[in-house]
């Protein structure tokens, strides 16, 4: 830590008047050889062609054939196939923290809730799907992060009970949930960013009014421009009309 060499105060004490948590201090990245070999390789060609933005040091690393392609995150075929769900911490003007359980279904887009809360365990993580699922019914997959949140012995059994698989991801790999991922990045742009809680009902009120412009009234380009809930709405008219049709045939 360049701080303590240049004054010779020890991590703990210089991570103290820093405000930096000790563990994010020692904190070394583990990373496989190949990511190492690949972020040596970056650097050579950044400094060999330093005008080249990222996208030309891309170019050039895919034609030596060390670049691979960005998987796309596959898009459930229907609703409640696939539900994803994350935290979110924000913080009241009285510097409490809050913490808000996003949680989206990955086909049609729509955020089935933002709770917020002062904490939230695993036992009210299940009591907050129950009340999700009295009006759409059980999902048949929910996508997470490895938080102790999701991974308790509460959610693992509540899971078992209504046959739905928990897919955790990967440690550090936010981007195999990038559903709830982009939800979030647009949950705190639009509203967290954009208020001042005074505490945590006035919190709770904001967020389920932005919620529900969300889903009603806010275009969404995955969608063809339309808000979730009109999606949600015509892919049900229209499966209904299908299976009608299958039925008079």
């Amino acid at each position: 830590m360049l701080m303590c060499d240049a004054t010779g105060l020890s991590q703990r004490r210089a991570c103290r008047l820093t405000g930096l948590s000790l563990s994010t201090c020692r904190y070394e990245a583990q990373r496989p050889a190949a990511d190492a070999h690949l972020s040596g390789r970056i650097i050579e060609l950044a400094l060999e062609r330093r005008r080249f933005g990222y996208r030309r040091i891309w170019q050039l690393l895919r034609r030596k054939g060390l670049a691979t392609e960005r998987l796309p995150l596959l898009r459930p075929a229907a609703p409640n196939l696939t539900w994803s769900m994350d935290f979110v911490m924000d913080a009241l003007a009285t510097g409490r923290r809050i913490k808000c359980l996003t949680c989206v279904d990955d086909f049609t887009k729509e955020c089935l809730t933002v709770t917020v809360a002062f904490g939230i365990s695993g036992v009210q993580v299940t009591r907050i799907l129950d009340s999700i699922a009295l009006f759409r019914g059980y999902p048949a997959t929910i996508r997470t992060d490895q938080g102790p949140e999701f991974t308790c012995r509460a959610l693992d059994q509540w899971a078992f009970e209504h046959g739905v698989e928990l897919r955790l991801i990967q440690p550090g790999k936010p981007t195999q949930n990038g559903f709830i991922e982009s939800f979030n990045g647009r949950f705190r742009d639009e509203c967290l960013n954009e208020h001042w809680f005074s505490d945590v009902s006035h919190a709770r009120k904001t967020i389920s009014e932005w919620r529900q412009d969300y889903n009603e009234c806010r275009p969404h380009s995955a969608l063809n421009y339309q808000t979730p809930s009109e999606f949600a709405a015509a892919w049900r008219k229209g499966n209904s009309e299908s299976e009608g049709s299958d039925i008079t045939n």
